[in-house]
C-alpha cells in the first residue's frame, strides 16, 4: 500500500528528503512512497489532519500550533531531519562583529511566508535583552521581494534562507551577519503524522525512518557538489553553483541530523520562541508531541 508523503513547500534545507527519493532509499526498504505537494502550507496542515495524506515533513512548530488551536489534534513528530535553524540575517555592509543591538534603527525585513524564523529570532533578541518591538521591522513581504529591496537599498537587513543568502553574497551587495543555526539545536523539521496512522502503519514508518537515517548518513559523508548532483532535479530554478554553495554552507552549519532523533533540548528551544512570540498559548509537552521510538529502534538494530 503506498504511503503519501507531503512536502509543505520546496526548499534547499529539505535536501535530505529529496536525496532519499533520488537515491531510492524508500524503495530499498520495500516502500512505495509518493511525494505530494500541496497548494500552500495551510492546505498541507489541513491534509494531514483530515487524513487525505499519510505523512508530511515539516516543523514541529506546526504540530505544537495545531495542537494548541484544537485539543482534538493528535499529530506526532518522528524521524527528525533538520535540527538547526536554516535562516540568516543578510545586511548591505560587512559586519563581522555583529551584535543583535546593531539592528536597532535599521530597516529590517523579516520572513513573512512562515512564522518559525521570526518566532525563533525574536526569542534570540529577548535572550540578549532586546525588545523585538523596538525594531523597525517590515513583516509583510515575501523573501524574493525582500532580497530585491536589499539590492535596491530599500532595506538594510533581511532574514532569508538559501538560496537567497548565497545569491545576495554573490551579487557583492549582501553580507551574512548572523547565522541562526548558531543559537544551537532547534527542532526545525521532522516527519509527522496522526498518532493512529503511526500505530496502524508502524512497521512501514519504521522502514521510512530507516531510509531517512541512511540518507542522513550519506549526506554527512558526501561533499556538497555530489549532493547537488543528486538533488538538482528538484531545484531546476537554482543555478548549480548557487545550489552547491547553499548546501555546503548548510553542511558547515550542521543543519542536518546525524541520526533521526529529535532531542528534547531542540524541541524546548523551539517551544520557548513560540511561547514568547505568542504563536502558541500553552506549553506542549515533548513526550506528547514527539515519538523517538521508531528512530531508537532502527539505531539499536544498526540500520
Amino acid at each position: 500500500m503506498p504511503i503519501s508523503l507531503q512536502e509543505p513547500f520546496r526548499a534547499i534545507f529539505y535536501t535530505p528528503f529529496y536525496a532519499a527519493f533520488a537515491l531510492g532509499a524508500f524503495r530499498q526498504e520495500g516502500l512505495d512512497v509518493r511525494l505530494v505537494t500541496p497548494d500552500s502550507w495551510i492546505s498541507a496542515a489541513t491534509s494531514i489532519i483530515s487524513g487525505s495524506v499519510d505523512v508530511t515533513w515539516g516543523g514541529p512548530m506546526r504540530v505544537m500550533l495545531l495542537r494548541d488551536r484544537d485539543p482534538k489534534v493528535r499529530l506526532v513528530c518522528f524521524g527528525a531531519v533538520v535540527i538547526r535553524d536554516p535562516f540568516y540575517l543578510v545586511g548591505r555592509r560587512p559586519n563581522p562583529g555583529y551584535r543583535h543591538s546593531d539592528l536597532l534603527g535599521l530597516r529590517f525585513a523579516s520572513t513573512s511566508e512562515v512564522p518559525t524564523p521570526w518566532m525563533c529570532f525574536q526569542e534570540d533578541l529577548r535572550q540578549h535583552g532586546i525588545d523585538p518591538s523596538k525594531l523597525t521591522r517590515i513583516a509583510d513581504r515575501p523573501m524574493p521581494q525582500n532580497a530585491e529591496d536589499l539590492l535596491a537599498d530599500r532595506v538594510d537587513v533581511v532574514q532569508v534562507l538559501e538560496p537567497f543568502a548565497t545569491q545576495l553574497e554573490m551579487s557583492g551587495v549582501g553580507h551574512v551577519w548572523y547565522t541562526q543555526a548558531s543559537r544551537g539545536l532547534c527542532s526545525y523539521t521532522s516527519f509527522y503524522a496522526n498518532d493512529d496512522v503511526i500505530a496502524a502503519r508502524r512497521d512501514e514508518l519504521k522502514r521510512m525512518t530507516r531510509a531517512i537515517a541512511r540518507t542522513l548518513r550519506w549526506v554527512g559523508r558526501s561533499d556538497a557538489s555530489e549532493i547537488a548532483d543528486v538533488v538538482g532535479s528538484h531545484f531546476t530554478h537554482v543555478p548549480r553553483e548557487v545550489l552547491t554553495r547553499s548546501i555546503a554552507r548548510y553542511k558547515r552549519n550542521q543543519l542536518w541530523c546525524e541520526v533521526p532523533i529529535l532531542p528534547r533540548e531542540a524541541f524546548d528551544r523551539l517551544k520557548a520562541g513560540l511561547l514568547s512570540g505568542g504563536l502558541i498559548a500553552t506549553d506542549k509537552p515533548f513526550d506528547v508531541c514527539v515519538d523517538n521510538s521508531l528512530a531508537e529502534e532502527i539505531i539499536t538494530e544498526g540500520y
